[in-house]
């Protein structure tokens, strides 16, 4: 299929308008990054992610002040997937010294409202955990069932038939309910997820991230060396340095900007970066082919001439499949709800700019060092 017949257009002739268009977006972005930073979501800053579900519909900016004031410093709430999902994210892991005993006496006073007389001891306390002790086997089931029916996470120290002893959660997500259980009485919800990423551990992701992105675009340079020209793989890995690192100032400039979406950079996030690289070297390779095929037919053309008349020949396909992949990506955006909105996000403006970069980066590095080092490039 041809969208565009007998196109004849001077790409490269106005190359150093779209070098101010690369700097600015450029400067644009890393002056965003360099006064506001890079906003690291969960598995790279370290912290606790909890989902909760409720049974109606919700009023974010209710639950956010209702959860703001509770302790937890720092705390992200938003909307998660539907209008009765919620996400809340927070920097801390453990409950902090003063509310750990209130959320023990909420447990505590829960049981006593089933069974006032009760005697039991605590046993052992956890950062994260409780163990009590009870009487005897059948009343430690019947406290396990009330409490697991109030919304605890409560389970058996062991199966045996005559245990006595029970663990209750006391995390952060614990505390959120006990709260929010008090100020929203008339909509009832679950704990959907809740994810705990230590500091280390995201640390270590963040290395591992960072290493997965620079061994990719090594791999590609040394993979372009060898099928085409090392020139050609130094245009097509400076091209996807430029997609990176515009696409990754984006994320600083227009954060906290876009109603209902999140740019915290998370796993998902890089695994979007790691396509858009290669869609983006795709699209470069396809240029390259036909430059290669052309400095074969048209040997004596000049290569600005023949890198133009390679580009203008693979528009149709370049136009045609940039085109119905947005698309694809878009619908995602717009539909894929909460989980998939950064991971979309990221494509559909990596693609225009890895696109761009194509012919304007790839192509243009090739014919800039041709010029410069006065070297005949051919195959």
């Amino acid at each position: 299929m041809q969208v565009f017949h007998n196109l004849n257009v001077d790409f490269l002739g106005k190359r150093k308008y779209f070098y101010l268009l690369s700097l600015a977006l450029f400067l644009i972005g890393w002056i965003s990054v360099a006064f506001s930073g890079l906003h690291f979501g969960i598995d790279f800053q370290g912290g606790t992610e909890i989902v909760l579900q409720f049974d109606k519909q919700i009023n974010i900016a209710e639950i956010r002040k209702d959860i703001e004031g509770i302790g937890l410093g720092t705390v992200e709430v938003r909307t998660f997937g539907s209008e009765t999902g919620v996400l809340i994210r927070t920097q801390l892991q453990t409950l902090t010294s003063d509310i750990y005993p209130k959320v023990v006496n909420s447990i505590d006073k829960e049981i006593h409202s089933f069974a006032p007389n009760l005697s039991f001891n605590i046993v052992e306390k956890g950062n994260n955990s409780i163990t009590y002790s009870f009487p005897n086997a059948d009343t430690t089931n019947l406290v396990e069932t009330k409490l697991a029916e109030a919304g605890f996470q409560v389970s058996k120290a062991t199966e045996a038939f005559d245990n006595t002893r029970l663990i209750v959660s006391v995390g952060i997500a614990d505390w959120i309910k006990e709260n929010l259980r008090n100020k929203i009485k008339d909509n009832s919800f679950t704990v959907a997820k809740e994810d705990k990423v230590g500091p280390k551990i995201g640390n270590e992701l963040k290395r591992d991230a960072l290493i997965a992105v620079f061994l990719s675009l090594i791999v590609i340079l040394i993979y372009l060396a060898f099928r085409f020209k090392f020139i050609f793989a130094v245009g097509a890995v400076a091209a996807l340095f430029h997609d990176v690192l515009i696409t990754l100032g984006l994320y600083a400039a227009l954060y906290g900007i876009i109603p209902g979406l999140n740019l915290d950079i998370d796993i998902t996030v890089v695994a979007a970066f790691l396509t858009l690289i290669g869609y983006s070297i795709n699209d470069t390779v396809v240029v390259f082919d036909r430059v290669r095929e052309n400095m074969k037919i048209h040997k004596s053309l000049p290569l600005k001439e023949v890198i133009n008349k390679s580009i203008n020949q693979t528009m149709s396909r370049t136009i045609i499949t940039g085109f119905t992949t947005l698309l694809a990506v878009f619908v995602l955006l717009v539909l894929g709800g909460e989980v998939l909105r950064a991971f979309a996000f990221t494509l559909f403006f990596g693609i225009i700019i890895g696109t761009y970069s194509s012919i304007f980066v790839a192509s243009a590095f090739v014919l800039e060092y041709a010029d410069r080092a006065k070297k005949k490039v051919q195959f």
